[in-house]
């Protein structure tokens, strides 16, 4: 079936193999960004803040918080460098890096061959998410495919258009999944499909979204890389070695737990066996 999961021990090392060649096959030069990083001592990252468990504003102390931000954070910790967050939305982060607003993008963009062909990443995936939707209670949606020729929103440059658009939706994409969500509370859509890591705690704990819930399996599985231009070899050999540790640690799972992401990812577990076991 077209969003049968797969099993993640299954799913990991094509997952790994498919992005390391390909992150090998896009870094033939050297790159300029590892070298201004140490210059300044600054390392720019782009973060998606529109709320959730990976990146939002703290309500009591208006600082950005979540994973994207906890690792961002250890990144530039571990390079001795300040952190500074740029703000990106899914409809620009991917031009913020090419254009040189920001060194890195951890912005909740996912993995695919498309992407791969037009950025650079960090070949071993710190994170791996698919999609879900939020429907009414009532809806008689609970399969994906009784979404088709339904009204459903979603963000604009989000993974997931490309399969919704398979199976035959009626897309409606906005540039934030804050807007994508309130569309959906003015029924302007049946659906809004977004990370599982966002729908999930939101239907589950949030007494406004009382009246929905969320369908399964997750669409379009993923894994989460941290981008850099296309060539940017120096910077990818140099930030690879950290997240591998950051998995041999267990920094990543605790991350996953500060921030309250559910459901936990499976392939955290697997890939820090692998790489204690390989003792990265």
């Amino acid at each position: 079936m077209l969003f049968e999961r797969t099993p993640v021990k299954r799913l990991l090392p094509v997952m790994l193999g498919a992005l390391i060649s390909l992150a090998a096959s896009t870094a033939a030069q050297a790159d300029a960004t590892l070298d201004k990083i140490e210059q300044r001592h600054v390392l720019v990252v782009g973060v998606l803040l529109s709320g959730g468990p990976f990146g939002g504003i703290d309500p009591a102390t208006q600082k950005p918080r979540g994973l994207n931000v906890e690792l961002a954070q250890e990144l530039g910790r571990q390079l001795g460098a300040e952190v500074q967050l740029v703000p990106v939305l899914p409809a620009n982060r991917a031009q913020f890096l090419q254009q040189g607003k920001v060194d890195l993008l951890i912005a909740n963009m996912e993995w695919t061959t498309e992407r791969g062909e037009i950025l650079g990443f960090v070949p071993t995936p710190f994170y791996r998410v698919g999609g879900t939707a939020a429907v009414l209670k009532d809806s008689k949606i609970t399969r994906w495919e009784d979404l088709k020729g339904q009204p459903v929103c979603t963000s604009q440059g989000s993974s997931y258009i490309k399969p919704l658009t398979e199976l035959g939706v009626e897309l409606k994409a906005f540039k934030s999944s804050s807007e994508s969500l309130l569309a959906l509370r003015g029924d302007n859509c049946v659906a809004a499909v977004h990370d599982a890591t966002l729908i999930n705690p939101l239907v589950a704990d949030n007494t406004e979204w009382q009246g929905y819930r969320a369908i399964s399996p997750e669409l379009n599985p993923a894994p989460s890389v941290i981008w850099t231009r296309r060539g940017e070899s120096d910077t990818q050999a140099k930030l690879d070695p950290i997240v591998k540790e950051l998995h041999r640690s267990g920094w990543l799972i605790e991350a996953q737990t500060r921030n309250h992401i559910t459901p936990a990812s499976p392939a955290l577990v697997e890939l820090q066996k692998q790489f204690q076991a390989n003792g990265a």
